[in-house]
Formats: C-alpha cells, sequence, structure tokens
C-alpha cells in the first residue's frame, strides 16, 4: 500500500469567542432548562398527589366494604332474633306465665254462624 502523504501547513485558528455572541444562546438555553424543570415539578407534584388519592380511596374502599360487612353479619343476627321471638310456642309461654293467660275453654267459646 503506498502510504498518502499528507501536508499540514494550513491550520484554521480557532475563532475568538465574544461574551456577547454567546450571551443570548445561555440565556435561551436557561429559559428552556427552567421551562422544562418547572413542568417536570408540576408533573412530578401531580403524580405524587395522583398516588396519594388513589391510596386514600383504597383505604376508604376497604374500610366502607369492612362496614357493609359487618352490616350484613347484623342483619343476619336481626332476623334469627325477630324468627325467635315470634315464634309460636314463645308467644304461648309468656303469655300464660308473665300475662297470665290461659286458653279459652268449652264453655267460653261462642261459634258465630
Amino acid at each position: 500500500m503506498a502510504h498518502a502523504r499528507t501536508e499540514y501547513t494550513k491550520v484554521a485558528a480557532p475563532r475568538a469567542l465574544s461574551g456577547i455572541d454567546l450571551t443570548p444562546h445561555r440565556i435561551d438555553l436557561f429559559k428552556y432548562l427552567m421551562l422544562c424543570m418547572i413542568v417536570f415539578t408540576i408533573v412530578s407534584v401531580f403524580h405524587v398527589w395522583s398516588r396519594f388519592k388513589l391510596v386514600d380511596l383504597n383505604l376508604q374502599i376497604s374500610e366502607i366494604s369492612r362496614q357493609l360487612n359487618e352490616a350484613g353479619q347484623e342483619q343476619k343476627r336481626l332476623k334469627l332474633e325477630a324468627a325467635s321471638l315470634k315464634s309460636p310456642t314463645r308467644i304461648e309461654a309468656i303469655a300464660k306465665n308473665e300475662l297470665g293467660m290461659a286458653l279459652p275453654t268449652e264453655q267460653q267459646i261462642i261459634q258465630v254462624k
């Protein structure tokens, strides 16, 4: 392979940096970064708030479910108690023992035609 010969006789000197040319670019970059930070902060706050609300709503749902289960158990207990309170044998026992009532005799029954 042949070696190519290159000459580096002319080198371009770097351009002089002037503060006037660079300042507007830096200000635009600063504004862009600040805008990005503000948007990121707003999105982050909204995300944290929404997660907090989600956890809060889940706690409320579990509390209401627990109350619903307790109310269902209370309803079953009250239905059982109501059924036992209106049983005919219980009512007859209270009428005889506590109220002094008795079943009517054959002479006390009058049939209406």
